[in-house]
């Protein structure tokens, strides 16, 4: 009922916000003599302001046509490459009539980076894309609004969302020969879990995983929203969070999380920093500051802008991730498309390597619950083993803005490029499946239908219904090391270790509400270090990367 409340209040107000539009243009037309006057350019912004708080937001696009990939400007092409129920797998594919920067193009590593879905649309990553582009083959997965799903197309699980990470995978594997795999706040668990199957079955796994801000372990340091989730039962957010589809959308009675319930969560955890940016919003229309009136557009049409999630998806996070830390704690089955349930096992993950990045100042994932994959992860040489703090950076920093751009990204790119060389040195071969107490099913993987369903454009078979996901143990708030685990018989020497100190640099605004664009805060060292760290009490040895 309440779903229907908000869309006919919504439907109400659409004719206020165009009337709120039109006025506010008619106050600052530069042909009428009130445009300059104070009492004109005060209402101009004040019925400006009332029309963004009224309008309804629909998704963005990524806009991105062109990047510069070695001093030439590359035009880039976007197009979904596979079409499944949920998701779409959208590919960046770049053109030059340069041949040299032809040759450059196809020798970059292939990077699948899973967007979160947990209330804003992929676009929410537009800068780490744009970023990406420049040295690598680009492929996002673009989540679908639940609302606009078919009930003819079955509901949607934690289960399958890592079935689909697997496929796409073997799709780019299929298509390249290998992948490297980053993850980006709720989406680390799962991608965690897609790697771990794919291990446990003896497929080749991605060359390189870098996961940034996720819950892989929510009890580290819990945040607001650890709190929520682990307070309230399973119950609770059933009966107070999910309502049915009205009738207006294509998903009519599909049981979802809506979008505008997650927005007034979102601005709940800051509303006092919402209402100065609104209010400086105001106070610059009046002032005539474009440059800042133009950012604080861009950031709230993509924080405006969310999407509502299936039911099932959504409580299976909450019980899985938040409640149960299924992942962390060995508990989690995932059932695969054929109805196998498949134990996650992270320590069976032998190959390829593992980079985490934590914003210092992240109130959305705390500090240790990203780092927390690497004590999983104990298969994998401790060398292979990379941990990124980028001090002064809250939840958004860490993959959009000034920090993200010349920070993180540099660390990231030479991360994968040192594990493309190795790859391409000594080609890496899937592992025989591991031995576990209880031997999982592998499930009929078929690369070669997915490869159809791209070039047709057709839509893959749902997965059937599944449990939930999980998260883990607690880490220490001061440097702690990782555990290293001995390299397995024939693998490829680790890489050497290295801790690395940026400069100082100024940095952007943190926190769920802060436009990324308004840098005030100089930002602190931002720590690289391979796993383990030094066991001694010295200060590491810091050499430039």
């Amino acid at each position: 009922m309440l779903y229907q409340i908000y869309e006919t209040q919504r439907s109400f107000m659409e004719p206020f916000a165009d009337y709120a539009l039109a006025t506010s243009k008619l106050y600052s037309n530069p042909h009428l003599p009130l445009q300059k006057t104070a009492f004109g350019q005060r209402m101009s912004a004040a019925f400006d302001l009332m029309y963004r708080l009224a309008k309804d937001y629909e998704k963005p696009e990524f806009g991105i046509n062109t990047v510069e990939v070695e001093g030439v400007e590359v035009a880039i092409h976007e197009r979904v490459e596979l079409n499944m129920p949920f998701c779409e797998l959208r590919r960046f594919k770049r053109f030059s009539d340069d041949p040299d920067t032809l040759t450059a193009l196809k020798n970059q590593p292939v990077v699948l980076i899973v967007a979160p879905l947990s209330g804003h649309y992929a676009t929410l990553l537009r800068d780490t894309v744009r970023s990406m582009l420049q040295g690598h083959k680009v492929y996002i997965t673009d989540w679908k609004n639940a609302r606009l799903v078919p009930l003819s197309e079955g509901s949607f699980h934690l289960d399958d969302y890592v079935n689909y990470i697997e496929d796409f995978i073997r799709h780019l594997q299929q298509k390249y020969g290998n992948c490297h795999v980053m993850s980006v706040c709720q989406p680390t668990v799962p991608v965690l879990a897609a790697v771990s199957l794919m291990a446990t079955r003896g497929e080749k796994v991605p060359l390189s995983m870098t996961m940034m801000g996720g819950p892989i372990d929510a009890r580290s340091s819990p945040t607001a929203v650890n709190d929520l989730a682990a307070k309230r039962s399973y119950e609770w957010f059933e009966n107070n969070v999910i309502y049915r589809v009205p009738a207006s959308f294509p998903g009519k009675g599909r049981r979802v999380y809506p979008g505008f319930l997650q927005h007034t969560g979102f601005v709940a955890m800051n509303p006092d920093r919402h209402a100065g940016n609104h209010y400086d919003y105001f106070k610059n229309l009046v002032k005539g500051d474009d440059t800042s009136t133009d950012a604080h557009r861009a950031f709230y049409d993509e924080y405006n802008a969310v999407l509502d999630m299936d039911a099932d998806y959504y409580l299976e996070t909450i019980e899985t991730v938040f409640q149960k830390y299924k992942l962390v704690n060995g508990t989690w089955d995932v059932r695969a498309p054929d109805g196998t349930l498949e134990r996650v096992r992270p320590q069976d993950i032998r190959a390829g390597a593992l980079l985490t990045v934590e914003g210092e100042l992240d109130d959305i994932s705390g500090c240790g619950q990203t780092r927390a994959a690497h004590a999983l992860c104990s298969g994998l040489p401790g060398k292979e083993q990379r941990h990124m703090e980028v001090k002064g950076a809250g939840h958004y920093g860490i993959f959009s803005g000034r920090r993200w751009r010349e920070s993180v990204y540099p660390r990231v790119r030479d991360f994968i490029a040192e594990h493309q060389r190795s790859a391409e040195g000594s080609p890496a071969q899937a592992l025989a499946p591991v031995a576990t107490p209880e031997p999982a099913r592998r499930p009929q993987a078929q690369p070669q239908s997915v490869q159809a369903a791209a070039k047709k454009g057709v839509r893959l078979p749902k997965a059937k219904p599944a449990p939930a996901l999980a998260v883990g143990k607690k880490a220490s708030a001061g440097a702690t090391s990782v555990p290293a685990a001995r390299p397995q018989p024939g693998q490829a020497a680790a890489p050497v270790t290295r801790w690395v100190t940026s400069a100082d640099a100024p940095g952007a605004p943190t926190g769920a509400a802060a436009p990324a664009a308004a840098p005030d805060a100089r930002e602190k060292a931002t720590a690289v270090t391979a796993a383990p760290p030094p066991t001694d009490t010295r200060p590491a040895s810091r050499t430039k990367a």
